[in-house]
């Protein structure tokens, strides 16, 4: 059923950008537009990074593959939210200056791990094609395994951002590590299952 619904899910996953349009049209955003939509687009990369994530735990849960059917979509959607994301942050933020860009990753802790979030997220999706996942073989899995950083690094960016206001960060944090603490039980149960057969 999730498989055959891909069309669907598509759509659902880019509603947020049409949404975000609409807002722009309308004149939605308040009284602080290029901070809105930076942290809108933010949050949506985020959001859609953390449902890439909890697809292989709802997978082990369930027993249903077909969750992982949508799974690169999903990591691929919180790519192209993140990269709206720093180019929003680029164009409203630093006026498309590069070297402000550059000042700002070397000064601000949270843009560091925010832009360094980004550098492990691009091979990722680079190598998400069918083509790449079969000429890499073994090394794809293992290059891949590079989300666990990129979503470690995003809950840091997230929380540094917020400075005081930690509730939403910590929510999110609070997830991510539902989600590794999900795996790891799963997986250490199904290896000792293996060794009990054994």
């Amino acid at each position: 059923m999730i498989k055959k619904l891909k069309p669907i899910w598509f759509l659902l996953a880019l509603s947020p950008a049409v949404y975000l349009v609409y807002l722009i049209i309308t004149n939605g955003l308040g009284p602080d537009p290029a901070k809105t939509v930076v942290e809108f687009l933010g949050i949506w990369a985020l959001r859609f990074l953390w449902i890439a994530l909890s697809l292989t735990p709802l997978k082990l849960i369930t027993g249903n593959g077909q969750f992982i059917s949508i799974r690169r979509m999903m990591g691929l959607y919180a790519f192209f939210y993140v990269c709206l994301h720093l180019t929003a942050y680029l164009l409203f933020m630093l006026g498309l200056q590069w070297s402000n860009l550059w000042e700002d990753i070397l000064e601000r802790p949270y843009i560091t791990v925010g832009f360094a979030a980004w550098l492990v997220l691009l091979p990722l999706a680079i190598t998400s094609t069918n083509k790449m996942i079969r000429r890499l073989g073994k090394k794809w899995k293992q290059l891949h395994k590079g989300v666990y950083l990129a979503a470690c690094l995003a809950a840091l960016h997230f929380i540094w951002l917020a400075k005081s206001n930690l509730l939403e960060p910590i929510v999110y944090l609070t997830i991510l590590i539902l989600l590794f603490a999900l795996r790891f039980i799963k997986k250490t149960s199904k290896a000792k299952t293996v060794v009990a057969d054994n």
